[in-house]
């Protein structure tokens, strides 16, 4: 049987991954992938700003990129398995897929996302009120996300758009099937300080680099084909 890998969503906080971060992973890879390079128009050209170029040699901003895809959930596989898997989608369907991706586009209010509310939550409780668990610390606005897509592309993301039709129910009016629309903006320039996003950007534009060069040589041997003698 062949290797299936599939698509992800990993959501971080801080400059590393932690012990159990948010993730969705895609049961069904989506069957499309929409990218678009969006390109900056120049700068208008003014004795200032002709100085600055002429000085660092810069003259516009970087392109940015945005990917669109459309994922499918179900619930049916997971209930036909009849085994520990299939007593979430039996009593919630594919609600926790979808809260897991809803909660990718809210701020986080405490550290650690979804485990982090918990373990806030219980240690609370454990200690009669009076005294916090734990400290609340500040995090991001957004959450930071890595859209992961195959060994070769591992980007950092935010999402800017998201979509859920939900298109059948259960007997208590749980989905357990959808489709959801995400769109997705690559980080181009992601603070210094995210070790885990600028790891991620410089490991794929590397490949990225590696497969341009491939491109060439192939280019280099087909060359005759095009150019006359």
């Amino acid at each position: 049987m062949a290797l299936l890998m599939r698509g992800a969503l990993v959501e971080y906080s801080g400059a590393f991954l932690g012990p159990i971060p948010n993730i969705v992973i895609f049961q069904f890879n989506p069957e499309k992938l929409s990218r678009t390079i969006n390109i900056p128009p120049p700068p208008a050209i003014t004795p200032t700003s002709r100085k600055q170029k002429t000085e660092t040699g810069k003259a516009s901003a970087p392109p940015t990129e945005s990917i669109s895809v459309t994922a499918q959930f179900s619930a049916a596989d997971d209930l036909g398995r009849g085994d520990a898997l299939s007593v979430v989608p039996r009593l919630f369907g594919i609600a926790p897929q979808l809260a897991a991706l809803e909660k990718m586009v809210y701020p986080p209010k405490t550290p650690g996302g979804l485990i982090g509310a918990a373990i806030d939550a219980v240690g609370a409780a454990l200690g009669g009120g009076a005294q916090a668990a734990t400290r609340s610390v500040p995090r991001e606005k957004v959450p930071t996300l890595l859209f992961i897509w195959g060994p070769t592309r591992v980007l950092p993301v935010t999402l800017k758009t998201m979509s859920i039709t939900e298109q059948q129910f259960d007997f208590l009016l749980n989905p357990v099937q959808a489709e959801v629309s995400l769109g997705l903006e690559v980080a181009s320039a992601p603070p210094s300080k995210d070790v885990v996003a600028n790891g991620a950007l410089t490991y794929t534009n590397l490949i990225k680099d590696t497969q341009a060069t491939l491109n060439l040589a192939k280019a280099a041997v087909l060359a005759v084909d095009i150019i006359p003698f």
